[in-house]
């Protein structure tokens, strides 16, 4: 069974969303048998990178609201994160474009570490307040979980993986993906959201029930 999940390195959502998503596989009896797939996503591929602006600003801007609005909105998030064990500090947060860490999300993919990869990022944007759009702030992120530090550096220097993060998010207008998070189990079912744990297992054993391995384990072995 594949869980392709369309996500954004910048998006508080979709760190929740994963985090409940690893809590209903954990309880899923066949999770052995379940290949996850991280997909690039941009909420906003036009961001700029300004030294000193908050988030609160960038969005109030972006949605026309007060920038106390916003502010109200994140605290909702961040005690809504603390029952999930996630440190939210969005006053931290450096508003950055995400299109390099989705490049180094790919690298990460391509040497088995792409889940460690989508943790690390979400852990450096929502908690610490790195800077993502930095490119030597990612090679120390990318080394951090196994990564050579001098392919990352190569990587980011050029244009690698740029079109499977294009690809990712021309996928995502196929599919009709309009935010994030967005997880499609086996091409067969959607999720769309940061669901609860429950929600996940169900689809996932509803999914599992018409998969056609777990069909064929259930055949009684011909006479």
């Amino acid at each position: 069974m594949r869980v392709e999940i369309w996500s954004d390195t910048m998006c508080p959502f979709c760190y929740m969303g994963k985090r409940r998503f690893e809590r209903a596989l954990g309880r899923f009896e066949h999770r052995g048998e379940v290949d996850v797939l991280w997909r690039s996503f941009q909420l906003d591929p036009s961001i700029e990178n300004v030294p000193g602006r908050t988030l609160n600003e960038y969005l109030a801007e972006r949605k026309g609201i007060s920038v106390e609005r916003t502010a109200h909105l994140h605290d909702r998030l961040t005690e809504e994160a603390k029952e999930l064990g996630l440190a939210y500090n969005f006053d931290r947060v450096r508003v950055a474009n995400s299109f390099d860490a989705h490049r180094l999300v790919h690298l990460a993919s391509a040497r088995g570490l792409q889940d460690a990869a989508e943790e690390r990022l979400f852990r450096a944007y929502f908690t610490e307040g790195r800077n993502l759009a930095d490119r030597e702030t990612l090679v120390e992120l990318g080394s951090a979980i196994g990564l050579d530090p001098e392919e990352v550096r190569r990587t980011l220097a050029g244009d690698s993986f740029s079109e499977e993060v294009r690809s990712d998010i021309r996928e995502a207008e196929a599919l009709g993906i309009e935010g994030v998070p967005f997880f499609v189990i086996d091409r067969t079912y959607a999720v769309s959201g940061a669901q609860p744990a429950e929600l996940f297992l169900e689809v996932l054993e509803k999914v599992w029930a018409e998969h056609p391995t777990a069909t064929a384990e259930r055949k009684p072995a011909s006479s």
